[in-house]
């Protein structure tokens, strides 16, 4: 709902332009906000007026209005004036309240219809009834954007984004915990997850240069119904968190290329450890990860096995290269060298970075 600094603001500004004090009050008669400081009626009188069937009054020279939600009254405005200008005045504080009102209500239960529908915590039908009274277009294809951010420092991160995606051009910007904020993108036909990434990238691009925010930024699948939302928000999810395990140095990461990951995540941990056992044994391969390795070895698959162009790239002599592959190879059983022994290895390495972070999580 509408807050009193917004209607303190609302009314300060009318007031410094037509010299005319204005006060909002609620029903009970309490200062929510005033240009003056002092009482100008009782609240007994407020009450009263309150609950009379007129929608305006005058008591001496302060002039009486409902502001209306709904056609119920919400709050009570005081212009103070005995002249048809301060009557002129109230008349148009109680338009710019009113419509202030309805946009903040607007924005209020569209941000609680987006929260219950991503949550699945609404029926089918009241997707649809309620995305009506709302306005909001059912049939237009859009993704969810998931920007997390740190709970203490990101705090301005949902004012940021809303600042960058408004929803007059389809977009709205909610969020369901303290951590994340979620955009729901509204595309245009022909736009495809390359027109998505790119809207990530700028996610992640701003909120570093603009607000000096570290957000990581995930988004899942395209969908076309907005009954479907809730399943691309659960895979910008999953997304997000399959990128912090597997694929840390992603500040983007989409649900459609996860890859592999994906797969891992889904494994219960009881397989996870099977797996690891049937690869190295009784071996502890986590003596032999170092990080000069670990470095060297995921260098060699970014170059597709290739012993020269990875010992060029590290610096270093390629018998020095082969060293390493070949002590690694002893403990491990496998020679990455191979095509077969690589991929085994591969995704045995993000076995075991699945299996710390289950760890971690306990």
């Amino acid at each position: 709902m509408i807050s009193s600094q917004i209607i303190k603001g609302s009314i300060e500004e009318l007031s410094s332009i037509t010299k005319v004090d204005l006060c909002v009050l609620d029903l009970a008669g309490s200062v929510v906000a005033s240009t003056g400081d002092k009482d100008f009626l009782d609240a007994s009188i407020i009450t009263s007026f309150a609950n009379s069937p007129v929608d305006s009054q005058v008591i001496g020279d302060i002039h009486l209005f409902k502001i209306l939600d709904d056609g119920d009254p919400l709050y009570i405005l005081l212009a103070i004036g005995d002249s048809e200008h301060a009557y002129m005045v109230g008349k148009i504080a109680v338009s710019q309240l009113q419509a202030l009102v309805l946009a903040y209500k607007e924005r209020y239960d569209r941000n609680n219809f987006f929260q219950n529908l991503l949550l699945d915590n609404m029926l089918l039908i009241d997707v649809y009834n309620r995305a009506k009274k709302l306005k909001i277009e059912v049939s237009v294809p859009r993704v969810i954007i998931l920007v997390e951010g740190k709970r203490v420092q990101d705090s301005n991160m949902q004012e940021l984004l809303s600042s960058m995606y408004a929803p007059h051009s389809g977009d709205y910007v909610t969020a369901v915990d303290e951590n994340s904020v979620i955009l729901v993108k509204s595309l245009e036909e022909g736009q495809d997850y390359n027109d998505v990434n790119e809207v990530a990238t700028t996610i992640v691009d701003m909120m570093n240069t603009e607000a000096m925010l570290n957000v990581r930024v995930s988004y899942g699948t395209i969908v076309k119904e907005i009954r479907d939302l809730s399943k691309s928000y659960k895979e910008a999810k999953m997304a997000l968190e399959v990128g912090k395990i597997f694929y840390a140095e992603n500040r983007v990461n989409a649900y459609n290329t996860l890859g592999i990951g994906r797969l891992i995540y889904q494994l219960p941990e009881s397989l996870c450890k099977i797996f690891i056992d049937e690869i190295f044994g009784d071996k502890n391969i986590y003596d032999d990860l170092d990080d000069e390795t670990l470095a060297t070895i995921n260098r060699f698959f970014e170059n597709n096995l290739n012993v020269s162009e990875t010992s060029r790239q590290l610096f270093v002599h390629r018998n020095t290269l082969v060293y390493r592959i070949e002590k690694l190879e002893k403990s491990s059983g496998l020679d990455v060298r191979k095509f077969d022994d690589a991929l085994t290895f591969k995704i045995a390495l993000m076995v075991l970075g699945y299996m710390k972070y289950l760890e971690k999580r306990k």
